[in-house]
């Protein structure tokens, strides 16, 4: 009788293989359906993939170049320098700040054009300060995008605007986007809701990112937009002390907003799941 009912009984590490087996099942059974062609969850503490689809496809990112122009501009140091504005650079359409020919800018203002207006013109007007010309300072961003671990990108201009060798993917976005959430002035930057942009022409920039509006926890992340590449979005979101990283690459109308949220909500749940189990693991082990 007691051989039978020892047969029957779990062991500690039986529990928790049970249980990791069960939040897995539940977390993927769970997954939202997306429009999306290609899309990652990435939690920034621990590097786990919370979910993935077409993660390694190489996609267009548009906009969201534009996370690695201003990380690799903050990590050149002195963002109170200041950075001359070429003819070249006023000719960049259509997302900018309209800056002149000759007009003197510190780096920091012009990477909050840069991040909240999606500034075009500002976007090459900080790639020739830091890097001396536009093909220079794009080998910069691939090499702090390599050493962030993201093997799949090359990018060949600071701002995303179309160019058929200038890819990514989403899972390479989202460890570009984890490196720059560690920098606090990036941190500070990409969470700034409206920025008072104080050199002529004088404008308020407000964040294109919307979901800082919208969806509880979000802290930043970056829009993005060419025909080619479909709508592209970063979202970052804390909660609980979980900090997600959501990309979504080549959506189709206002749809990409919906699914950032729902795969949020996704990872946030997998999360939350991830943390019980463990709690109830270490309770069986602790009873043993």
């Amino acid at each position: 009788m007691n051989a039978s009912r020892h047969c029957f009984r779990f062991d500690s590490h039986t529990f928790l293989l049970f249980l990791t087996f069960f939040v897995a099942v539940t977390a993927h059974a769970a997954a939202p359906a997306i429009a999306e062609t290609a899309a990652v969850v990435l939690r920034s503490d621990t590097g786990a993939w919370l979910y993935t689809k077409a993660a390694d496809k190489a996609m267009y990112p548009a906009s969201t170049t534009k996370i690695l122009t201003t990380l690799v501009a903050i990590e050149s140091g002195n963002l109170d320098r200041t950075a001359t504005v070429a003819a070249s650079d006023t000719k960049a359409e259509p997302s900018k700040v309209s800056l002149r020919v000759g007009q003197r800018v510190p780096l920091r203002p012009l990477l909050y054009a840069v991040m909240l207006r999606s500034a075009n013109d500002a976007s090459l007007t900080v790639a020739r300060a830091v890097g001396g010309s536009v093909s220079d300072f794009a080998a910069l961003m691939n090499a702090r995008a390599r050493k962030a671990g993201a093997t799949q990108t090359r990018f060949v201009n600071p701002h995303g605007l179309h160019d058929p060798r200038h890819v990514t993917t989403a899972r390479d976005l989202a460890l570009i986007t984890r490196a720059a959430m560690a920098n606090p002035t990036f941190r500070q930057i990409t969470g700034t809701k409206v920025y008072a942009w104080r050199y002529s022409p004088a404008q308020t920039l407000e964040n294109h990112n919307r979901m800082l509006k919208t969806y509880a926890g979000c802290i930043g992340g970056k829009t993005g937009y060419v025909k080619a590449s479909g709508k592209t979005l970063v979202v970052v979101a804390q909660r609980g002390g979980v900090e997600l990283i959501a990309v979504l690459l080549n959506g189709r109308g206002e749809r990409i907003w919906q699914d950032a949220a729902a795969l949020l909500d996704h990872g946030f749940r997998v999360a939350r799941h991830k943390r019980t189990s463990e709690r109830r693991a270490a309770n069986e082990f602790a009873k043993r």
